[in-house]
């Protein structure tokens, strides 16, 4: 702060929890990447995780057909469009969910805030993980504990490291994120290890808050919630951003157990005074993402297609250049680590990830988040990249007309996704040189 702002009764009554906090990473980025490239600079946009894929031609129909929806709805979200969510969490799942388990709010961001607001417990959140789980911890006052996941497990939390962490005090109340497949890392769980964790869960009575808004992005279409293994104590967040590649639609879920449903009530009271209730033509449109449909299917399978392309793609050219780097189970997130070439980057300057960030960016033109913003050491040498700067709407036509038994091949990467190549490049030969 500086010392002029001290006698600005602006800054005097900033709340504290709110006073040094930076906005968003990720929005951060995508700013200074759009400012950058008004400025006539070339900019390779691996910082902000939005889908590069075009919103189902299916949804956008419905959208336009509700678009005279003006009504407030209800706090909890539209009867018929919660209806069909716990539908379609209780097929994929085998849960018995039902449209009172479902809570609808504008984006899964902000039920995760007031979910934080409401609940009195610590919120627990492995390292590295996205971005806004511990800021808005912040931002309410809430005790914020880290829990390292290991590299060396692909940085998934292990059940033996979560038993490590609830039993020094076994009783205190706990909400556990986990997020799958993970942003930074694009890695998720086995059923094996969602099952281990869930023994511990449940024997320290955690609340589970499974973020599972990349579920149906994952490649092999095996998603898997730990609900399934942990149905009482677990609430699934969910929504349309990044499989339906709505993000600026701003429609998100939680589905919660019927043990859980004080802390639904809870989060409806506070949704009531803050956001009233989401907005009505979205819902009414969200209703066909979540009814079962061939159209949609397909689409969704072309997208894994594609995404899995292009990320195992970034994947090998990164681990030629010896980074260390997890391969991607879903989503379109990678985090190298660049600690095998640290000796030759400290002897350029750079001694943190976020110069790392920095220098990468005005030295290639590739934007991409440092490990830093994910939760890890400021002296860990790593970067988020998202591979999603590449046009999405040819990518999905092109792969349409492929056969879904068929892999793509290796020229879909020059003629589709060529600023990924090229950005992949820029990245190996800034290390050689």
């Amino acid at each position: 702060m500086s010392p002029s702002s001290h006698n600005d009764p602006h800054h005097i009554h900033l709340n504290l929890n709110v006073r040094g906090l930076k906005p968003s990473a990720t929005l951060a980025i995508n700013e200074k990447s759009k400012q950058l490239q008004d400025e006539g600079r070339e900019i390779f946009r691996l910082g902000l995780g939005q889908s590069p894929f075009p919103v189902p031609d299916i949804l956008v129909e419905e959208l336009k057909k509700n678009a005279h929806q003006k009504d407030y709805l209800a706090v909890k979200g539209l009867a018929p469009l919660r209806e069909v969510i716990a539908a379609h969490y209780q097929r994929r799942e085998g849960v018995a969910y039902r449209l009172d388990d479902v809570l609808i709010g504008p984006g899964s961001k902000e039920l995760m805030f007031l979910i934080q607001l409401v609940y009195y417990g610590d919120l627990v959140i492995p390292t590295p993980s996205w971005v806004s789980y511990a800021p808005q911890a912040s931002i309410i006052g809430r005790n914020v504990h880290w829990i390292k996941a290991r590299e060396e497990d692909g940085w998934r939390l292990s059940a033996q490291v979560l038993e490590e962490h609830c039993r020094p005090d076994p009783t205190r109340p706990r909400i556990v994120i986990l997020n799958y497949p993970n942003n930074p890392t694009g890695t998720s769980y086995s059923d094996q290890e969602l099952k281990a964790l869930a023994l511990v869960a449940r024997r320290y009575k955690v609340i589970l808050l499974s973020d599972e808004i990349y579920g149906e992005t994952r490649f092999d279409g095996q998603h898997v919630s730990i609900a399934k293994h942990y149905p009482e104590g677990t609430i699934i967040s969910g929504g349309l951003s990044k499989w339906a590649g709505a993000g600026g639609w701003r429609l998100g879920c939680f589905i919660f157990p019927e043990q859980l449903h004080w802390l639904r009530d809870a989060i409806a009271v506070a949704a009531s005074e803050t956001f009233t209730s989401t907005s009505a033509p979205i819902q009414y449109a969200a209703i066909k993402a979540y009814e079962p449909g061939n159209e949609l299917q397909q689409y969704i399978t072309d997208t894994r297609r594609v995404l899995e392309r292009v990320g195992l793609y970034v994947h090998a050219q990164l681990v030629e250049a010896k980074l260390k780097v997890s391969a991607p189970d879903g989503g379109f997130y990678l985090l190298p680590s660049f600690e095998h070439h640290k000796q030759k980057l400290n002897g350029r300057g750079i001694l943190t990830s976020d110069q790392l960030s920095s220098r990468l960016l005005a030295e290639t033109g590739v934007a991409a988040l440092p490990g830093s913003d994910f939760g890890l050491p400021e002296e860990f040498l790593c970067l988020r990249i998202a591979y999603v700067d590449f046009d999405g709407t040819k990518a999905l036509n092109e792969a349409a007309k492929i056969a879904t038994s068929d892999p793509l091949p290796d020229v879909f990467m020059t003629r589709h996704a060529p600023r990924i190549v090229e950005a992949t490049r820029r990245i190996v030969q800034w290390l050689e040189d």
